[in-house]
């Protein structure tokens, strides 16, 4: 019997006309499509589908125990996450502002925390924002600062490189003067955005 398990439950799906693996993929999709998910991973009989090997294994013909895996994201999903980093980059502005006191008071514990959770908001925002891009028509329209996400996250790239150099030359005006001016009113700007989703 075919199993279909989504983000690791048993759907209880039953299938219909379904001849190919293709065919309940494309099926599962479709599904999806009308419930404002998508899918962002797919294993059958455990394997991972890749892009390169999808049309190779969607034309393979269904076993009578093929077992499909999908991970799937909801925009409601998306939405939350950014309403929580919304948050995270609202707490994080309020400590970038007193990294230069951190530093005048020799607490370089403080400021090397800070810094770490500099790194990890936004690499958790990148991933959020990729998921963002499945659903086009919901998260298109949202901007920072007036700018689209790639053209703000551009802007914004050179002056955390200027930042990650501060730090590797022990420069701690630079330091100072980036988590103040440049850093800290962007992260207002990321969460004020994302409090509007």
């Amino acid at each position: 019997m075919v199993k279909v398990y989504v983000n690791g439950q048993d759907s209880q799906a039953t299938l219909e006309q379904e001849q190919t693996i293709g065919d309940v993929l494309k099926s599962f999709e479709l599904t999806c499509e009308q419930n404002n998910a998508a899918v962002i991973g797919i294993t059958v009989d455990d394997k991972i589908i890749t892009p390169q090997i999808f049309d190779e294994e969607a034309a393979k013909p269904l076993g009578k125990d093929t077992k499909f895996e999908f991970s799937v994201i909801t925009e409601q999903t998306v939405k939350e996450s950014f309403i929580k980093l919304s948050e995270y980059f609202d707490n994080l502005s309020a400590k970038m502002e007193e990294i230069p006191v951190a530093i005048q008071k020799v607490n370089n514990k403080e400021v090397i925390e800070s810094i770490n959770t500099l790194a990890d908001g936004i690499d958790e925002f990148c991933h959020v924002a990729a998921w963002a891009t499945l659903f086009p028509n919901t998260f298109t329209r949202t901007k920072i600062d007036g700018k689209d996400f790639k053209d703000f996250f551009n802007e914004f790239s050179p002056v955390l490189l200027d930042f990650e150099q501060a730090i590797k030359n022990n420069d701690l005006v630079s330091i100072g003067d980036l988590s103040e001016y440049e850093i800290c009113p962007r992260l207002k700007a990321i969460s004020e955005s994302l409090k509007q989703m």
